[in-house]
């Protein structure tokens, strides 16, 4: 979600239900780099990965192998944020390529050493983010098996293999598998964009939590609608003249954040799906040179 869960965007999500919010996928190079950087001007890491203390409870989402940086970019993070979050499950290719994300799936022995240095180095609890392999649908127990050993305290599984992408479909049974084989906290993942689905993975699978990636993007109120349906069977819908406003709310959150121009653009976009005459909506919004330009047009919607 690089590009994507700012934290203008993960505000509207835990105001609309969320349970816990991540930080965009961050190097821990760049973590360690833009410290220094950062403490010669006299100021803080969270500089660099922007948050509201509204969001909490917030994780914050680690890639890379290198295990002497690993521990030292959890140890910067840690007093800033309640978890910190390990990604074994980006597929792009410039992330897999640096032996980290779901590349790191293929080897077990720096995977328990990556997991026992990130556990060893700091008190906050260590999560998991995978995917269920590279090719092999079945690697993920493996890791699983591994990652309970080391002291991981909680398992989210996207139900594809790297080699998969967002192709396809997600196998919800790998799911259940994974809730078989671990007595840790098992989080669901793929392919939940309603909240009829998002009960259905919790009664088909049997997992503690259910995690939502790109199904939120433009869509922040689905946190809202499947809480209501779980506990009511029911859920509100919303309207057009809602989703402009979500928005609007956005655009206004994201004022007070360095979120780039390009990525609010982006996140207009997203938000127009749905709406009448959203192909010129987003016409207009592609050439749109300000906020205020977005706005603009949104408000026309």
């Amino acid at each position: 979600m690089a590009g994507v869960s700012d934290a203008a965007l993960r505000l509207l999500c835990k105001e609309m239900g969320a349970g816990l919010v991540a930080t965009e996928l961050t190097s821990i190079h760049a973590i360690i780099a833009k410290e220094r950087q950062l403490r010669l001007e006299g100021k803080k890491i969270t500089e660099f990965v922007e948050f509201s203390e509204k969001e909490r409870p917030i994780s914050i989402q680690l890639f890379g192998s290198d295990l002497d940086a690993l521990g030292r970019a959890a140890k910067i993070v840690e007093p800033f944020f309640d978890i910190i979050d390990y990604n074994m499950g980006c597929p792009a290719p410039h992330i897999t390529q640096q032996m980290a994300g779901g590349a790191l799936l293929q080897n077990n022995d720096l995977t328990r050493k990556i997991f026992r240095t990130l556990v060893s180095s700091v008190k906050k609890p260590i999560t998991l983010k995978m995917r269920a392999g590279i090719n092999d649908p079945d690697r993920f127990k493996d890791i699983a098996r591994i990652a309970q050993e080391e002291g991981i305290q909680m398992i989210t599984l996207h139900a594809r293999t790297v080699r998969q992408g967002y192709s396809g479909q997600s196998d919800w049974s790998l799911i259940r598998k994974l809730k078989e084989i671990v007595d840790v906290p098992v989080v669901g993942n793929g392919d939940i964009t309603s909240p009829e689905l998002a009960k259905k993975m919790l009664d088909e699978t049997g997992c503690d939590y259910i995690m939502i990636g790109r199904a939120a993007m433009g869509n922040p109120f689905l946190f809202k609608q499947i809480g209501e349906y779980i506990m009511t069977g029911t859920y509100q819908e919303y309207s057009a003249r809602y989703q402009v406003e979500m928005f609007l709310k956005y655009a206004e959150y994201a004022l007070h954040y360095n979120i780039k121009f390009p990525n609010i653009r982006q996140q207009a976009m997203r938000f127009t799906k749905g709406l009448v005459g959203s192909t010129r909506l987003r016409d207009r919004i592609m050439v749109a040179d300000t906020i205020d330009d977005i706005r603009t047009v949104m408000l026309e919607a």
